[in-house]
């Protein structure tokens, strides 16, 4: 193998690749001596058909495997001898297009080297960390919210018209042109106004009734709808009312303590108050995240590659737009020229992913494959019913392990650094803490 550089700029690479004929003949011989105690053919025992046989029958097949695995050793071996890391995969183009057998093998091969990183010193880092107490008014507040979430009924006053959030207590008795279909029958339903549990238009058409009532709802069902033989039908539901009660909270009590898992109110107060200072702490480290972040940003400068910077100066520019642009949900949209702003964003994104990946690298952390089982079961949630599916897809699909592996391995890193920082805490109220997060937004 002869290699020959033709391109050195900044971080751009490119060189010649020459694979002797002589090279290629003898890796296809490999693949035949070690096929030949398989091969069976007519007149000859197994594994003992001549190689010039051998050669003339599957010779040529065995030369594209040979001829790939050659560029694919040539890439490997000259990695290994230049210590250089890609940025992305390499671009290989057989120059001799009129190839013959015989004939050397004239590759032409480019890529952006990953730059080399500087060292950082990390021990002079220093950072500060907001500490939130949960105060009785924030326990007492999320203890009210969570009283109206296991609300209760209570019957309203004879003669009184329900209301959005009430609950109806119905008969009811749907009919599709004329004839009564399956499921579309009920007694002593308690439906709740507003819950959208029904047909759209459905619950509408009950606000206002009274109890005894008897009122004959009109609805259309959803061509989307699951039934095929009621997709898109009119139908009309008979209903009758016969209890109307409004909604209210819950008592703060023992017993609504228990609803919850608690074996009292005080259990239940304790249990409030370490799930808000959790919540506080991960908000925290969001805010220190970002501080050191900002930090590490200043300390290293070196050249970026810029098939990196464009392509994630793409990607920005494009998320933002369908962000401005909600109603698209495709992508048949005009072309989207990133900014100025994008590619400054960009290069701030990309020189600290490459920082972070080689703190990393250098500090041997890795991604555990119970971290990763853990971050898939916690994104299987997300799809009731079909976490299964989710798990088995995210098991045979490589790219979106990356993408859930990526943050894993970026958390790390950055508790990696936070350990080796000088970190002061500094107590905050929850007022200046949410302040403070809300200031990464705007950023």
């Amino acid at each position: 193998m002869q290699v020959t550089e033709t391109l050195n700029e900044g971080l751009k690479r490119g060189y010649n690749v020459v694979i002797s004929a002589a090279e290629l003949a003898s890796k296809v011989d490999e693949k035949l001596v070690d096929a030949r105690p398989e091969i069976e053919m007519k007149g000859f025992r197994k594994g003992k058909v001549p190689m010039a046989l051998l050669k003339k029958q599957y010779g040529q097949r065995l030369m594209g495997e040979a001829m790939q695995e050659s560029i694919d050793g040539a890439m490997a071996k000259h990695f290994e001898d230049t210590g250089d890391r890609p940025a992305a995969q390499p671009a290989i183009k057989m120059t001799n297009e009129d190839w013959k057998d015989g004939d050397d093998i004239h590759v032409e091969m480019s890529y952006e080297a990953l730059p080399v990183i500087p060292d950082v010193d990390l021990k002079s880092i220093k950072l500060s960390k907001m500490v939130a107490k949960a105060d009785k008014a924030s326990v007492e507040e999320a203890l009210a919210n969570l009283a109206e979430t296991a609300q209760d009924f209570e019957d309203r006053k004879k003669g009184s018209k329900a209301k959005d959030g009430d609950q109806v207590t119905i008969d009811f008795l749907g009919r599709v042109d004329g004839d009564i279909f399956e499921g579309g029958t009920g007694e002593d339903y308690p439906l709740v106004l507003g819950s959208n549990s029904f047909i759209p238009g459905f619950e509408d058409q009950l606000v206002g009734v009274k109890v005894d009532d008897n009122v004959d709802v009109k609805v259309t069902f959803p061509a989307e709808y699951g039934a095929e033989n009621l997709a898109g039908k009119d139908a009309i539901f008979e209903c009758t009312v016969k209890v109307i009660k409004a909604p209210k909270a819950a008592k703060i009590n023992d017993e609504l303590a228990t609803k919850f898992g608690a074996d009292s109110l005080v259990g239940l107060k304790s249990q409030i108050a370490e799930r808000l200072e959790e919540e506080y702490a991960g908000a925290a480290r969001s805010v220190q995240k970002r501080a050191l972040l900002d930090v590490l940003a200043g300390m290293v400068s070196f050249e970026l590659p810029p098939s990196l910077l464009e392509a994630e100066a793409g990607q920005i520019a494009h998320q933002l737009w369908h962000e401005e642009n909600p109603e698209v949900k495709g992508h048949d949209h005009p072309e989207i020229t990133p900014t100025d702003e994008h590619n400054s964003l960009a290069e701030r994104r990309v020189r600290l992913g490459l920082l972070l990946a080689d703190l990393g690298q250098k500090a041997e952390i890795q991604v555990t494959d119970a971290e990763m089982t853990q971050a898939i079961m916690n994104q299987a949630r997300q799809y009731p019913g079909q976490e299964r599916e989710f798990f088995e897809f995210v098991q045979k699909d490589q790219q979106m392990q990356q993408q859930m592996r990526a943050p894993l391995f970026e958390d790390k890193v950055v508790d990696y650094v936070f350990e080796l920082s000088t970190v002061s805490e500094s107590e905050v109220s929850k007022e200046e803490l949410q302040k403070a997060v809300e200031s990464l937004d705007k950023d």
